[in-house]
């Protein structure tokens, strides 16, 4: 009975070990020293990409992916979550660099022409009713069902 006292008594001092041990304070400083190098090579392989085509994602997806992992990598060897705010700072700006002026165009919609909407209307409402009767009439013709 005592040494199953001990183990309760154990297990909570090992779960707030654990935590201590996983409780890293992130350096700031030191992922905000080494983000720019990432801006830097994203900046040079956007280099080869002609400035008319950066709205295209095709044309550069795989160097983006570049810059998203090395900001990735930076922000984990200083002990960062990432994405954290600072590091999203960071995207942000490469994006108002290189994607300003890359604005997604707004579908302007307009309904349909009124017979267009009045037959979409319509032939639910029709096939409804249709299906309504049909059923009533069935279920008074029960001969049909024996």
């Amino acid at each position: 009975m005592e040494a199953q006292g001990s183990r309760r008594r154990q297990l909570p001092v090992l779960l707030l070990w654990g935590a201590r041990q996983q409780t890293v304070l992130c350096n700031e400083s030191l992922m905000l020293e080494k983000l720019p190098a990432c801006g830097k090579s994203f900046e040079e392989m956007m280099k080869k990409v002609d400035s008319k085509k950066w709205c295209n994602l095709t044309e550069f997806i795989m160097y983006y992916d570049n810059f998203t992992q090395c900001t990735e990598r930076e922000a984990n060897n200083a002990s960062c979550f990432w994405p954290n705010p600072l590091a999203e700072g960071f995207i942000t700006g490469i994006h108002k660099q290189f994607f300003s002026n890359c604005s997604s165009e707004k579908v302007h919609w307009e309904d349909p022409p009124d017979e267009i909407l009045i037959t979409l209307i319509l032939i639910p409402v029709m096939l409804t009713c249709a299906m309504i009767t049909l059923v009533v009439w069935c279920s008074k013709r029960s001969d049909i069902l024996v």
